[in-house]
């Protein structure tokens, strides 16, 4: 498997573009060097497979995506950032309005997009600042890696960084290609977070078992990871698979599809540890990893709990090595095991540190902890003596940036 530049559009027959259309000129200062609107498309139609958040307050882009893709069929995606146009007036309205606008500008049909936003809850979505922009935005779609980037750019809301990604691989014989765009910062936590990613190949294979691959893949990758602890109404993942690749359909295991299932596993897993890294306000990238451990259900729940922690996030941010922290929040994690048989190191390019072994402290370094806790990713490693299994999960530190982003969100 090769990471190769194109993002989104890197597979065969995909267009993507982004643009300016003012989604947040009705109630924000304009921001016209802003992209806000964009839109992923195939030449041909493709199967198509979605994950949806599991909060029970879903915005109705989610709702009309779920639908629209039941019949596992699609041939593009419209995405708005800015407005998450949940919980607001003419929901439903303007998320069939964004649909049948990508629909006439592109001579398909309303039932052929997936449509998403993202951004303020509650606010009406500006629909017509949208139907305006959308033909600038068709007539602007490319397969150029400049139109990935712009793509990439339109979705983001307090984002940092740009997150895209494409990697190629061989499925029967044939090269497969498969891309991703994906924008998430805050409002992040497991089961999904204020995350859109759209994932594009142009493998063949069948509709049902692309779905079930995704919600697995998904289940190992967005959903381990926490930023914030809360769960967004707009969670949306969707994969949009054309078959110009030519290879034989993939209609159920076998090499095929272990082929595939890596290349999406692998995508999908650094979208998400670029989702955790740039957090709102973060300064580092946490990963736990627990290994040892008698099932990886068990495994994903200890690290989930320390990657979730406050006090952990904040000993992150402080290159604090308390290290009991990691062991309370084990603790609590629902997961049953024997507080003297854990071992935890801090580990990142700077070395690895043991800081606890047999449950007790032991004796270490503090400028070295120092040195170790600074980099920009920094792993907690957990060792338990009950097995094989293991799981990480990904989070990122809390600074006093995260308060000061969310607590002027809306202005």
């Amino acid at each position: 498997m090769n990471i190769i530049p194109g993002g989104i559009t890197a597979p065969k027959g995909f267009k993507a573009a982004g643009i300016h259309c003012g989604v947040k000129d009705n109630f924000t200062t304009p921001q016209p060097e802003k992209k806000d609107l964009a839109m992923v498309l195939s030449q041909v139609p493709c199967t198509a497979a979605g994950t949806y958040t599991k909060n029970v307050v879903k915005a109705d882009p989610v709702i009309l995506t779920k639908e629209y893709l039941a019949d596992r069929k699609a041939q593009g995606v419209i995405i708005d950032s800015g407005n998450a146009n949940a919980c607001a007036p003419k929901g439903m309205e303007n998320a069939l309005r964004m649909a049948q606008a990508a629909a006439a500008a592109t001579g398909l049909a309303p039932q052929d997009f997936a449509v998403c936003s993202t951004g303020i809850i509650g606010v009406e979505l500006n629909i017509d600042a949208i139907e305006k922009g959308v033909p600038t935005l068709v007539s602007a779609l490319s397969d150029s890696a400049a139109a990935s980037d712009d793509a990439a750019h339109a979705i983001m809301t307090t984002d940092l960084k740009k997150k895209e990604i494409a990697v190629q691989t061989q499925v029967g014989g044939k090269t497969v290609t498969v891309g991703a765009i994906a924008k998430g910062s805050g409002m992040i936590h497991p089961n999904m977070g204020t995350m859109i990613c759209v994932v594009t190949t142009d493998c063949a294979i069948d509709g049902e078992v692309l779905q079930s691959m995704l919600l697995d893949v998904v289940n190992k990758t967005f959903n381990r990871v926490t930023v914030d602890g809360d769960t967004s109404t707009n969670d949306t993942c969707v994969v949009l698979a054309n078959g110009l690749a030519e290879n034989s359909p993939i209609t159920g295991p076998g090499a095929d599809y272990d082929a595939f299932r890596a290349a999406l596993l692998e995508v999908c897993q650094y979208e998400a540890k670029m989702i955790a890294g740039d957090g709102e306000g973060a300064s580092h990238l946490l990963t736990c990893t627990v290994q040892g451990a008698a099932s990886e259900e068990k495994a994903e729940f200890m690290a989930k709990a320390v990657v979730r922690s406050p006090l952990v996030k904040c000993a992150v941010y402080g290159a604090d090595a308390n290290w009991g922290r990691v062991l309370c929040a084990i603790g609590y994690s629902g997961a049953e095991f024997d507080p003297k048989a854990v071992e935890v190191k801090f580990q990142s390019k700077a070395g690895e540190l043991l800081v606890c072994a047999g449950g007790q402290g032991v004796v270490f370094d503090e400028d070295v902890a120092k040195k170790v806790l600074s980099e920009e990713e920094v792993i907690i490693l957990v060792t338990l003596t009950e097995g094989t299994a293991s799981c990480s999960c990904w989070g990122c530190d809390l600074t006093y940036d995260y308060v000061k982003i969310n607590g002027d969100y809306r202005s």
